[in-house]
């Protein structure tokens, strides 16, 4: 994703911030050296085949393990354009309801309507935010959270929000979020995001505070995947395109021997898998993380 959004980096840096998140998305989709970055993003029209590519893509199918056996009551926090509602539905969940404060006809609830109208999924809409949910307790079976816990005002509240509308039994997925080392890597890490410069609304936290809060709140038996454990985490890239940009990476300070890492890699991988998560410390790297409300 880093090497999508180069080019996208530095047409940003030219350009003054906008003030909405929509702006911002609509200036990035006009961009000819960013559509690499608008498709991955899922940012591209006709936003029905947007949302069903994301149901393809090997991104859902290494969630849909962790999706949980039962299929009655969803809910997809921050729901952006809809396409993770547009996934559950497919899913088979009964009733989907995607909470998205965001009112845009381009990324927020305006969007997730005109998806509901051409798909007839039953995905019903909520304008609010996770801090304060506006549903009784125990009320889902799932919540999906792709990308949102690093965007909440509070995140130990949004977390006991989450905690306290799940049914017993009921499980959290919060996917995608981007993480730090240190406070002080979250500038270094706004500064190179492809778009926090032109709406200003980017964040990051570390391990320990995204783990701390979902432990203190009550969830448990919380996994912790990181950036290179699944492609949840490194899509748009599949295993094998991750594997060659390591390679390539390697290969700057060791001019000639791409090739031979290349080929190396993927031989080594499941050694060199979980060391990489000890030695990886780019600001705003991915995690995911799943956890359950207990019975």
């Amino acid at each position: 994703m880093l090497r999508l959004a180069t080019n996208c980096v530095l047409l940003i840096s030219m350009v003054e911030m906008y003030g909405s998140w929509e702006e911002a998305v609509r200036w990035l989709r006009d961009q000819a050296d960013c559509q690499d970055l608008v498709r991955a993003a899922y940012f591209d029209d006709p936003l029905s085949e947007a949302a069903d590519r994301y149901w393809h893509s090997s991104e859902w199918q290494a969630i849909r393990p962790f999706l949980g056996s039962s299929r009655d009551q969803a809910l997809d926090v921050g729901a952006g354009r809809g396409i993770a509602s547009y996934a559950l539905a497919r899913e088979g969940f009964t009733s989907v309801t995607a909470l998205e404060p965001d009112g845009s006809e381009l990324v927020g609830a305006g969007a997730i309507r005109s998806l509901v109208d051409q798909s007839q999924l039953p995905i019903k809409i909520c304008q609010n935010f996770s801090e304060t949910l506006p549903f009784d307790d125990c009320s889902f079976d799932l919540i999906f959270a792709r990308a949102v816990l690093h965007h909440t005002r509070d995140l130990q509240l949004a977390c006991k929000e989450f905690h306290r509308v799940l049914r017993p039994g009921g499980r959290l997925l919060a996917l995608r979020e981007h993480v730090i080392s240190r406070p002080v890597d979250l500038e270094v890490f706004l500064s190179v995001h492809p778009l926090h410069r032109l709406y200003g609304g980017e964040h990051a936290y570390t391990l320990s505070s995204y783990q701390g809060a979902l432990n203190s709140v009550g969830f448990t038996n919380l996994r912790s995947l990181a950036p290179m454990d699944s492609p949840i985490n490194y899509a748009p890239h599949t295993l094998s395109s991750l594997q060659s940009e390591i390679a390539s990476r390697i290969a700057v300070r060791l001019p000639g021997a791409f090739r031979v890492l290349k080929a190396l890699i993927p031989a080594l991988w499941p050694a060199l898998r979980p060391l990489l998560r000890h030695v990886d410390h780019r600001p705003g790297r991915l995690y995911s993380f799943i956890a359950l409300r207990s019975a």
